[in-house]
Order: structure tokens, then sequence, then C-alpha cells
């Protein structure tokens, strides 16, 4: 007469960086750890969505493609046969939006630390500050992984 608990839900955010690979990599491997489910949320805008630079349609964008695109993306970054528990989102809209919006209810939310943005000397991109101020679960920030013997050891 017991119904079970649905499986946690962990959220990453995946926008093509490599450090969005290494957000996947650990939200996959904690997942393993407590039983949970992976969502891997990819967002695009359409140029124009917001304020006035473009009128709001792509001719170009396919989203079918682009679906397509991140399913084979996720693949090659977990592996040939990649993780049966991990379901591709894309999603229209601003990338913080579309994380905090995905992440209602979910256990976790992980992002890497930063994005494809052109502000290399920030600690934090700007996606990622944002989560960690408004998301309604914890959040982890993913740093790169260092490879050893590629000369970034700490001395």
């Amino acid at each position: 007469m017991g119904t079970s608990e649905p499986a946690p839900r962990i959220v990453v955010g995946v926008d093509g960086s490599p450090s969005s690979y290494g957000a996947l990599r650990w939200a996959v491997r904690h997942a393993a750890l407590i039983g949970a489910t992976v969502d891997a949320v990819a967002a695009y805008e359409l140029p124009g969505a917001h304020g006035w630079s473009a009128p709001a349609v792509d001719a170009d964008f396919d989203a079918e493609a682009a679906q397509e695109g991140l399913v084979r993306e996720v693949r090659e970054v977990l592996g040939e046969t990649g993780e049966t528990r991990v379901h591709e989102r894309l999603v229209r809209g601003n990338p913080a939006e579309v994380l905090l919006n995905a992440s209602e209810g979910a256990e976790l939310l992980v992002v890497g630390h930063r994005g494809r943005g052109g502000f290399t000397r920030m600690l934090l991109g700007s996606v990622s500050q944002q989560v960690t101020q408004h998301a309604p679960c914890p959040v982890v920030i993913v740093r790169p992984e260092v490879v050893k013997g590629a000369g970034n050891e700490a001395a």
C-alpha cells in the first residue's frame, strides 16, 4: 500500500562550455550516489526577444535540430552509452531564468563556474552568480577539472 517517493532530481546547466561539461559530469556522478535523475538543461534566446536590438525572429533557428544537438552533446560528454537517467531539455528564454524555473522542486542545481560569456577575469559567470542568489534549492558551482601533468598543479 505504500507509494514510493519519486527519485530526487538534479538540474544541470549545459551551454557547450568546458565548464558546463564538468558540471554535467559532476551532476551525473552525484546523482548515482543519491539515486537521482538528471535534467540537462540548455537555454536559447532569439535575437530581439529582450530589448530593441532586432526582430524577435531567427529564420535559421531550428529547435528540433538544436534539441538533437543537445542530446548528441550530452552523449559525447558522458560517453557513447550516455546515462539512462539523464533527460535533455532545450528551453527558450534567459539562461538564468530557465535554470531557476527548471530547478523548482529539484534536490540540487549544478552549474559551471563560468560559461560562454566573454568576461574571463570574473570569478563567476553572470548565470552562476544569478542562480546562486535566487535558486529555490542548493546550488553547486563546479570549477574546471585539473589535468595532472598539464603544468597546473599546485606547488
